[in-house]
C-alpha cells in the first residue's frame, strides 16, 4: 500500500532574509540552508562573504532574486582585526605562514608609522585583490588558478577606503594586532589592507578576524542567525518594504499603476538611477529608469 504523499508546502512570500553569517559557512552553504529553512530553490545572495568573515549577507527569496542585481551594495563596513608581523598564502589567518618578522624588528614599528601606513591606505587607492580571492581571470576564479598551481598575478584596480579607524592596538612579542573598523567600496578587501600595511611596514600582514557590519542600507541590528531563522523562519523584509528601503520611490495613482501593469510606458519622474513604481495600494509593481523622457521598467515584480 501506497504511502500518502504529504501536502505540498506553499511557497514562502517574496522578499530579503537578512542573514548574520557564522564563520566556517561558505555563502553557498548559507543560501543552500536557507532554502531547506524557507522551503524554496528560489533563494540567491547578493555578494559573497569569505567562510572566516560573519556578519551581514543579503539573500533574495522568490521574486525578490530579481532585485539582487540592482541592489546599491557598493558601501561596506566591516569590524576586522588586523595582525601584523606575519604575511600568509592567503592574506588572512587561514593561509600558510610565508614569512615573520624578527621581535626586534616588530618592536621598531612607531604608533606612528602604523598611523601613517592606515592614512596611505584610506580614500582612493590602488588595490592588488588576494591572489586567491573570488575576481575572475578569463572566466575562472582566482582561488581556483591557484588551487590548479597557476602563479596568479592579478592587476591593482581603484577602490575606496572612505573610512579605516584604528580602534585598539595591542602588542605582543611576535605580532601587533590592530582593530579597526573599514568602510569601504564594493571590490574592495580588507584581507587586501592588513597584507599592504604589513608590507608596508616591512613587517608583513594579514587579516585575523572579519565581521561586516552593514551592506548598503542593511545593518546587522535587522540581521538574524540561520539557527534564528530555523526557529522562525520568516522574511527581514517582504518585496515592498525591501524596495523601499533600497530604492527611490514612486507613487502611483491608479491609472498610471494599471498602465505600468499592462506594459506601457508613462512619463519620466526625472528621478536618477533605478528605482521603484508602487501602487495606490502600497505594493510594488515594477523597478524602473528614466530615458528619453519616459520611464522604463527595468524588473517586473508582479506575480506571473
Amino acid at each position: 500500500m501506497s504511502r500518502p504523499k504529504e501536502p505540498r508546502r506553499p511557497a514562502p512570500p517574496p522578499g530579503l532574509l537578512i542573514v548574520d553569517k557564522s564563520a566556517g559557512m561558505t555563502s553557498h552553504d548559507v543560501v543552500a540552508r536557507a532554502r531547506r529553512i524557507m522551503g524554496t530553490r528560489k533563494v540567491g545572495h547578493a555578494g559573497t562573504l569569505d567562510p572566516m568573515a560573519t556578519g551581514v549577507l543579503v539573500l533574495g527569496i522568490e521574486r525578490a532574486t530579481k532585485l539582487l542585481g540592482h541592489l546599491a551594495l557598493d558601501r561596506k563596513t566591516y569590524l576586522a582585526t588586523l595582525s601584523l608581523g606575519r604575511s600568509t598564502t592567503t592574506d588572512d589567518a587561514e593561509g600558510e605562514p610565508l614569512a615573520d618578522a624578527a621581535p626586534e624588528t616588530l618592536a621598531a614599528v612607531t604608533d606612528e608609522q602604523i598611523a601613517e601606513g592606515v592614512a596611505q591606505l584610506t580614500g582612493d587607492i590602488q588595490q592588488v585583490p588576494s591572489a586567491v580571492s573570488a575576481v575572475k581571470i578569463d572566466g575562472k576564479r582566482a582561488y581556483a588558478r591557484v588551487r590548479a598551481g597557476e602563479d596568479v598575478v592579478l592587476p591593482p584596480r581603484p577602490v575606496t577606503v572612505h573610512r579605516f579607524d584604528v580602534l585598539g592596538l595591542r602588542r605582543e612579542d611576535d605580532r601587533i594586532e590592530l582593530d579597526a573598523v573599514v568602510e569601504c567600496s564594493s571590490g574592495t578587501y580588507v584581507r587586501a589592507l592588513a597584507r599592504d600595511l604589513g608590507a608596508g611596514l616591512g613587517v608583513g600582514g594579514h587579516l585575523k578576524a572579519l565581521r561586516r557590519t552593514t551592506v548598503g542600507p542593511f545593518t546587522l541590528a535587522r540581521a538574524r542567525t540561520l539557527d534564528q531563522l530555523e526557529e522562525k523562519p520568516e522574511l527581514s523584509l517582504d518585496l515592498d518594504a525591501a524596495v523601499a528601503a533600497a530604492f527611490p520611490r514612486r507613487d502611483l495613482d491608479a491609472a498610471t499603476a494599471k498602465a505600468v501593469q499592462y506594459g506601457r510606458r508613462i512619463p519620466a519622474a526625472g528621478i536618477d538611477g533605478t528605482y521603484g513604481l508602487f501602487a495606490p495600494d502600497g505594493h510594488v509593481l515594477a523597478l524602473a529608469s528614466d530615458a528619453e523622457g519616459v520611464t522604463r521598467s527595468v524588473v517586473v515584480l508582479l506575480p506571473a
